[in-house]
């Protein structure tokens, strides 16, 4: 591909070309995300962006529904819901004549790109209306509708999907865009409900969208601990109704006032008959007489603002979508552009569209496994850490292992989730799970107790830290804290926490030589709002921060949107950790983001300023610019507001915001709660088999460096990192990873923002495929 050599300006790579965006099918919150970058990256690389109104039935109708889009016509569509340029269900579109149509529309204008935004259906119309391309560009020569030359020109048609849906049933993606967002109504619901439900003793049965996927379902069950779960891929078995109610009786038993069961509305029975909530109710009231409440969501999963997450995925897709666009040759197949773990991927259309209707089929056949299977591997790992937490009864076998779990450094939301699926999946593997409050200092102090199944119910919602959490590193309490280790019986050490989880754990690996007792296995789950913990690409807790603080920065544009002329300055957390003030100027539609890891001097500061006042002379009269609380020493908050508020005089006038503790604060998002689920239960999986390679002439000992890690997630994968051998990669002084991933999305919020910057296309996602991962289930 010629295009991809570095030599390649990425500005003028789409001089003379035309692309045309279009939102199709069940709308999904973060398209507007999506449509806002594909037009901004379209109009940076040279090219024509046009908007196509109303989905298909716009592509067919023309005239006034493809109209050209300019740098301002998107502003101010990140926050909002929905898609903006409208959708719908077209029937003209499916008939050849409709197709014609819109043949016709597009090569009167010389639009021959196009990017589609929708589900699996309105993908599959694109694909073949590309695959007729030609043949319908005939019959319109033909016709005299359009002329050889204009034929000549749009001789073929490139299209690029990217999938909005919220049920996030498109196989090859992780995500779809919409799905955090509903997970994010849902969850709001879940929680409100919770209250009420304690209150009265009540058992809720909440239904969720999702006609041929569970994904939501199944989210939300492990998000909020639900008693059980229904969705389509893996039908209960045949006695299930029984099962069901000695569940809930168990429950009750054990002192739950609440129980909670979520129902995918396309949930059916291995006989292939749908299961309802209506139908559950009643088997609740009749068999136990439980005062039993269903709450069916319906169309507010659709609705509300999009979370950080999904206006950065729109983002980032939207980016990548331009570039397969320009990069593409007749011979490229089709293709989706999506996200896997934390890179952006491009895959063959078709091969998707192939694996998603396979899930279908197997379905229909009764083959459930296979449909998990063929669902990706992350809605494997949810269905089986979901398994795991929500149904076994503990062992009748003690193991006459002791683990101890704590939390150590700031409070994060996220941590108690984490607490509660390791302290459940220790006591599932037989050990004796232990507590220790207020992090090290607790463990020096003997602040340590017994922790079971029940004590941490409910956990999963809860922010902050319920065992207490302190910065104090244990360097110089090791005396004290070998003796408890000895005193208590702790063979095994689970530590959550930031950067001083990390730190402290390195000390007690460092200290074995001097003390046996620390000779155990150790595992650090990071949890921290700064996201600065080496050997994870993310932390739990960073995800609420973020959008707490994107939530805010909506408000603060809204009250600048009214005012005029106004730029906001916002000072964000994150010690020397730039993640969130990067990520957050992404997701908010920042100007600017000061970080420490980006250098920045009095010249970067002029010319951000010209910037603004250049945007002044827009319909855009507002300003946003974050900075990182440890950006720069002597380039503070207040200087940066002072030197804005002396040079934007009589064009612009300034306001400064510090976000401060409400960034560690809130109940944690659908994501931080997920992920907390999964590093917990995962971290105890770890130790067990940690502890049985360790058991020597009947004790525990551990002193090799593999036997002390940190459980991060790293590109794809849940991994294991040895705490010693992440020293390298670490600045101790600045307390942050020397590598980190996110410093390569900087440019696109730069691109996003109007600067004529240079985007590095060298390291561009090839198309994967998928179709090999359904061979190995043959």
């Amino acid at each position: 591909m010629p295009l991809n050599t570095p030599a390649a300006d990425p500005t003028r790579m789409g001089v003379g070309r035309s692309i045309a965006v279009l939102t199709s099918g069940g709308d999904a919150q973060g398209m507007n995300a999506a449509v806002r970058a594909t037009v901004r990256v379209g109009l940076y690389t040279g090219a024509q962006v046009y908007f196509v109104h109303e989905g298909y039935q716009g592509l067919v109708d023309g005239g006034e529904n493809i109209r050209l889009a300019s740098w301002e016509s998107v502003s101010m569509m990140l926050q909002l819901g929905g898609t903006v340029i409208g959708s719908a269900r077209c029937q003209d579109f499916r008939t050849r004549d409709g197709r014609m149509k819109a043949a016709r529309n597009l090569a009167k204008l010389g639009i021959t790109n196009l990017c589609v935004i929708g589900g699996d259906g309105s993908l599959t119309g694109a694909n073949q209306f590309r695959t007729e391309w030609s043949s319908l560009l005939k019959d319109l020569v033909q016709a005299g509708q359009i002329s050889g030359e204009e034929a000549q020109k749009s001789s073929h048609l490139n299209i690029v999907g990217m999938v909005g849906s919220i049920d996030n049933d498109f196989c090859g993606t992780d995500m779809t865009i919409g799905t955090d967002s509903a997970l994010h109504r849902i969850i709001e619901v879940v929680d409100a409900i919770a209250t009420t439900a304690q209150s009265h003793q009540r058992t809720f049965i909440l239904e969720v969208m999702g006609r041929h996927c569970g994904y939501l379902a199944l989210v939300t069950a492990l998000a909020c601990g639900a008693d059980w779960v229904f969705i389509p891929e893996m039908p209960p078995d045949e006695d299930w109704e029984n099962h069901l109610c000695r569940r809930l009786t168990d429950q009750r038993a054990r002192g739950s006032r609440l129980n909670v069961i979520i129902v995918a509305e396309g949930a059916m029975s291995r006989d292939g008959s749908p299961i309802t909530s209506e139908q559950i109710k009643k088997l609740v009231t009749d068999r136990l007489g439980f005062d039993t409440r269903t709450t069916v969501l319906g169309h507010v999963q659709r609705g509300g603002t999009p979370s950080a997450f999904d206006r950065i995925l729109g983002s980032r897709m939207g980016v990548e979508a331009v570039m397969a666009l320009l990069e593409a040759t007749p011979d490229t197949p089709a293709c989706v552009v999506s996200l896997s773990g934390n890179q952006a991927v491009r895959l063959p259309l078709m091969e998707c569209v192939q694996v998603t209707k396979d899930v279908t089929a197997a379905m229909a056949e009764g083959r459930f496994e296979d449909a998990i299977k063929l669902r990706g591997k992350s809605f494997e790992n949810n269905w089986n850490t979901y398994k795991l937490l929500a149904h076994i009864n503990p062992p009748d076998v003690k193991s006459n292992i002791n683990v101890a779990v704590m939390n150590v450094g700031a409070p994060c939301a996220g941590m108690n989730a984490a607490v509660r699926a390791a302290v459940r999946m220790g006591i599932i593997q037989g050990h004796s799970m232990l507590a220790v409050h207020d992090g090290f200092d607790g463990l020096a102090h003997g602040q340590i107790e017994p922790i079971t199944w029940t004590s941490v119910s409910g956990w999963t919602g809860k922010g902050g830290s319920m065992l207490g959490t302190k910065r104090v590193l244990p360097g110089k309490m090791l005396e004290q804290i070998s003796q408890n280790i000895s005193m208590f019986n702790i063979h095994a050490l689970v530590i959550i926490g930031g950067f001083e989880a990390y730190v402290g754990g390195l000390e007690l690996v460092q200290a074995r030589e001097k003390y046996e007792e620390m000779c155990i296995p150790m595992v650090v789950i990071p949890a921290t709002v700064s996201n600065n913990v080496p050997g994870s690409d993310f932390s739990i807790g960073a995800d609420t921060a973020l959008n707490t603080i994107t939530s805010t920065c909506d408000r603060i544009k809204q009250s600048a949107a009214g005012t005029k002329r106004r730029v906001f300055i916002v000072e964000t957390m994150g010690g020397y950790c730039g993640y969130l003030a990067t990520m957050a100027g992404l997701a908010a539609g920042a100007d600017a983001a000061y970080i420490f890891e980006e250098k920045f001097n009095i010249k970067d500061l002029e010319v951000n300023v010209e910037h603004l006042l250049e945007k002044m002379k827009t319909t855009v009269k507002r300003g946003l610019v974050l900075r990182n609380e440890n950006s720069n020493a002597n380039y503070t908050t207040d200087f940066i507001f002072n030197l804005y508020s002396e040079e934007g005089k009589g064009i612009f006038d300034c306001r400064k915001n510090v976000l401060g503790h409400m960034q560690q604060g809130g109940t944690p998002t659908p994501f931080d709660r997920n992920f907390a689920t999964k590093m917990g239960a995962k971290s105890l999986l770890w130790l067990t088999e940690k502890l049985k390679e360790c058991y020597r002439h009947g004790r525990i000992f551990a002193n090799t460096g593999n036997s002390a890690c940190v459980l991060g997630m790293r590109k794809r994968a849940l991994t294991f990192q040895p705490l010693a051998d992440l020293k390298e990669d670490t600045d101790f002084e600045h307390r942050i990873p020397k590598s980190q991933w996110w410093l390569k999305i900087r440019p696109i919020m730069k691109i996003l923002a109007k600067y004529n910057i240079q985007l590095d296309t060298s390291e561009h996602a090839d198309m994967e495929h998928v179709i090999k991962k359904r061979s190995l289930l043959k």
